[in-house]
């Protein structure tokens, strides 16, 4: 080889050893960027986060981490929660809080304050996760981290959420939307009537109805025994005009962000009521014992 041919290579490789250098760089920035992103969408406050799931309606998705001494919590927030299958999977679906308690960098305050919240939900090993409900009831939990897949790992919180609510998303044909509507359908089916009463105007109430059509368990069983309808809030004044259905609120007038589950045989006298800031399934665990109940009275008067 010619000493002009091997300065040549010589300055070609430095070069191409600069663009891939550049090139490692911006990488370096687009994954750094990316990473405080999907770290910018984890709260670090309980408070904060259950403020959040009221607000919404969606359940909190809750990892107790050690983030300075346990290497299984580190592990998982890089094989799942760093994930893109996770991010997209939490979009629109739940509130995001991490309750991080390393052996250094907190006050002794904040640290208690953190302990809490472990005590509060039975946490005695890390990394542990539970699945909140807007109310602060334990939905669901699990131990650990075996080295699972985002999939594998997302399998048993899954059946437990519902699906994303997207604005404009979220409307079933099979949900009526007036309660004239609704008495007529339950006339030809013979079912009972199942009420979500809720302000039209309120978003937050709009969404703890739809997240709550979506859930699997409050679907099957609302589409086999109930006539489903989403109605307003009848105003104590319109209940007296000539003709006007009754008040199913009993003239109480329903708070913001309100949701009311009520069960009506005439689209005037409730029978059965839950409160929609339940998690979905104490509501449907509700509507089932009525259910029951209704069952073994009507089996009862058959045998009269």
């Amino acid at each position: 080889m010619s000493l002009s041919t091997a300065v040549e290579l010589f300055q070609f490789s430095r070069l191409a050893a600069g663009r891939l250098t550049k090139v490692a760089a911006v990488v370096a920035i687009l994954l750094s960027a990316a990473l405080a992103q999907a770290s910018d969408r984890w709260l670090r406050n309980y408070d904060e986060a259950m403020a959040a799931a009221e607000r919404t309606g969606r359940p909190v998705l809750t990892i107790f981490t050690g983030s300075d001494w346990c290497p299984h919590c580190v592990t998982l927030e890089k094989k799942v929660l760093d994930s893109a299958h996770f991010l997209a999977w939490a979009e629109n679906r739940v509130v995001l809080l991490m309750i991080d308690l390393p052996q250094q960098g907190i006050s002794t305050e904040e640290r208690q304050t953190r302990s809490k919240v472990c005590i509060k939900y039975g946490v005695r090993s890390f990394p542990s996760t539970v699945l909140i409900a807007p109310d602060g009831a334990k939905i669901a939990a699990q131990a650990g981290y075996h080295g699972q897949t985002p999939e594998a790992w997302l399998a048993a919180l899954e059946k437990h959420v519902p699906a994303p609510v997207l604005a404009g998303e979220g409307d079933d044909e099979r949900i009526l939307s007036s309660l004239d509507e609704a008495v007529e359908t339950a006339r030809d089916s013979r079912k009972p009537m199942l009420l979500l009463v809720s302000r039209p105007s309120d978003s937050a109430a709009k969404t703890r109805v739809a997240t709550l059509i979506q859930d699997p368990e409050f679907d099957a069983l609302t589409r086999e025994n109930f006539v489903v309808a989403r109605v307003p809030p009848q105003e104590p004044a319109a209940a007296t005009d000539a003709g006007a259905p009754a008040d199913l609120l009993g003239g109480a007038t329903l708070p913001p962000e309100a949701v009311e589950v009520i069960v009506t045989e005439d689209g005037e006298t409730p029978i059965h009521v839950e409160s929609g800031a339940q998690p979905a399934t104490r509501i449907v665990t509700g509507l089932r014992r009525f259910l029951a109940t209704r069952q073994a009275a009507r089996s009862g008067e058959a045998r009269r």
